[in-house]
């Protein structure tokens, strides 16, 4: 079974609830960079590298440094809020509910943008024994917008 979304610009206000709710129902806390982090990236309409995270984040707080965002990052990518594509070296938002665990990106080589594709596991492709809790990987090209 296959889920696919291609605009979580049009989700940012429910993704963005959905976020904080589970900080609440979860007793995380909801810091000042965690929250600005991720409105950073649900705003961003391609992937972002954490120093350009770090530089839009010194719009709301005082002179933050490295390890603020990369603390605000971690936390929400170890809750599955957010993805890292490794061959940008840089972060965007889940396009769906943070819990999915087959994840392939879709990376636009003209203008950035990123798709997610999900997939669940399918038990009889992978090596006898071996379990699966997480895969990740990424395809390079150029979109159907930059091909019209």
């Amino acid at each position: 079974m296959l889920y696919y979304n291609t605009n979580i610009m049009t989700q940012i206000n429910p993704f963005l609830d959905n976020a904080y709710k589970f900080c609440e129902i979860n007793h995380h806390r909801l810091t000042d960079p965690r929250r600005y982090v991720l409105k950073i990236l649900s705003q961003s309409k391609t992937p972002m590298g954490a120093y350009d995270i770090l530089e839009k984040l010194g719009q709301y707080l005082d002179n933050p440094k490295p390890p603020t965002a990369y603390r605000a990052i971690d936390f929400w990518r170890d809750h599955g809020f957010l993805h890292k594509i490794e061959s940008l070296n840089a972060y965007v938002t889940c396009c769906e509910d943070h819990k999915h665990q087959d994840t392939h990106f879709f990376v636009c080589n003209d203008c950035h943008a990123v798709e997610e594709l999900h997939a669940h596991h399918n038990e009889t492709h992978l090596p006898d024994g071996f379990v699966a809790t997480k895969t990740f990987t990424e395809t390079h090209g150029t979109c159907g917008e930059c091909t019209k």
